[in-house]
């Protein structure tokens, strides 16, 4: 498929899919107009990175992952992959706890915000 297929059908830009492809994140061939083209399994690999990047994974991680990915969306526990995860995980719960804190705060200001209020 065209890349303009797979940009419609991943719902992804032309440009954003060029930047995979120049960080090694997807691969296409060249038809004999320059033209790229890519496989059926593009379509996933492009869902796979845009799952991985909503994930807070960065591309140079994602580009661990990917070679992993099996078209059933499932890992297979590449060298280094599973605790290069594992560490990622570990960042976003931190995240999510500060993040928690955080919506406390503002909870606990609102309310005595409000309570003086009257």
């Amino acid at each position: 498929m065209l890349i303009r297929q797979l940009a419609k059908r991943t719902e992804t830009s032309e440009r954003l899919l060029r930047y995979y492809e120049r960080v090694g994140l997807l691969a296409s061939s060249r038809q004999a107009n320059g033209y790229r083209e890519y496989d059926e399994i593009a379509e996933l690999t492009v869902r796979q990175i845009r799952a991985l990047l909503a994930a807070g994974l960065s591309t140079s991680i994602i580009k661990q992952v990917v070679p992993c990915a099996h078209a059933d969306g499932t890992l297979s526990p590449c060298p280094g992959v599973l605790d290069t995860l594992r560490l990622q995980l570990s960042r976003l719960n931190e995240r999510a706890a500060e993040f928690a804190r955080a919506r406390h705060t503002l909870e606990q200001t609102i309310t005595v915000a409000e309570s003086t209020k009257s």
